[in-house]
């Protein structure tokens, strides 16, 4: 059994109050027993405007955050991951980049954000992610003392194959840390989290962006812990702060013997 620790957040503009924010409530989920500790996507920064976000984005060796969140994980002995930070790659490039670190304080795996968010929706909000964000080009899993992890993020949950390629390479916990919107958060945001679940036969870790935030924008909510049958064990709702849940990893194979699906892959013409 591993107790997981689930931080929904409602990330500001400036990054020194949500670094305190976030702060807090990974003390509160180690003092709660969480032995891993996940948080949402764009984590210390949610800004929507260019020149402001460019202006506050560092680099990786002058992030705070970086600095931060390793010392945090080693100085409390845990595995930590940070949904994502916008991390600076050049002068007008951004990665949408997660990172896990280890008990000892350690960088162990770093993943940005495959596939980016380019859409007009609705209603008149418009987000166009390639404009300042850099795509990734390599998928994750990192192993660590109690699982493999499936690194992703927020509109990775749309490309199946993404998450059946990382569990055929051993992961068994998929990370899919959001900042999902409103809109399409109660169009398909659990029914997309249960089918990566049951397809890969994972564990599914969700920390997500809740309410409305300082630029204006809303996000749903609903930070999820389901197992590999598709069943919700843990859902936040709304209101930011601490889900505590514990997991048993003798359920994925126990489910994946049931419905071997994994092992069933065939190839095949058109």
């Amino acid at each position: 059994m591993v107790r997981i620790g689930l931080i929904q957040l409602n990330s500001g503009n400036e990054v020194a109050q949500n670094l305190d924010i976030i702060e807090a409530y990974i003390r509160e989920a180690h003092s709660g027993g969480a032995e891993f500790i996940s948080t949402p996507e764009t984590s210390h920064l949610m800004e929507m405007n260019r020149d402001a976000v460019l202006s506050k984005a560092k680099s990786e060796s002058e992030d705070e955050g970086v600095r931060r969140f390793a010392a945090l994980a080693g100085e409390l002995g845990i595995w930590l991951h940070i949904g994502s930070l916008i991390i600076k790659v050049g002068a007008e490039k951004l990665a949408n980049r997660a990172f896990l670190f280890s008990p000892e304080g350690e960088i162990a795996a770093r993943y940005d954000k495959l596939h980016l968010f380019d859409v007009d929706l609705p209603g008149g909000e418009s987000y166009r992610e390639s404009r300042l964000y850099q795509a990734g080009e390599k998928a994750v899993v990192a192993e660590t003392s109690f699982a493999k992890l499936g690194m992703s993020i927020c509109y990775d949950l749309r490309f199946p194959y993404l998450y059946r390629d990382m569990a055929d390479s051993g992961a068994n916990i998929l990370l899919i840390p959001a900042a999902f919107t409103q809109k399409t958060g109660e169009a398909h945001w659990h029914t997309l989290m249960k089918a990566r679940a049951i397809e890969t036969g994972c564990y599914v870790v969700a920390a997500a962006q809740t309410g409305v935030h300082a630029t204006g924008r809303g996000t749903y909510g609903h930070s999820l812990v389901i197992n590999p049958w598709g069943e919700v064990l843990a859902d936040a709702g709304t209101k930011t702060g601490v889900t505590l849940v514990d997991i048993d990893l003798a359920k994925v194979e126990e489910t994946r013997l049931i419905m071997p699906s994994l092992k069933h892959t065939r190839t095949y013409e058109f």
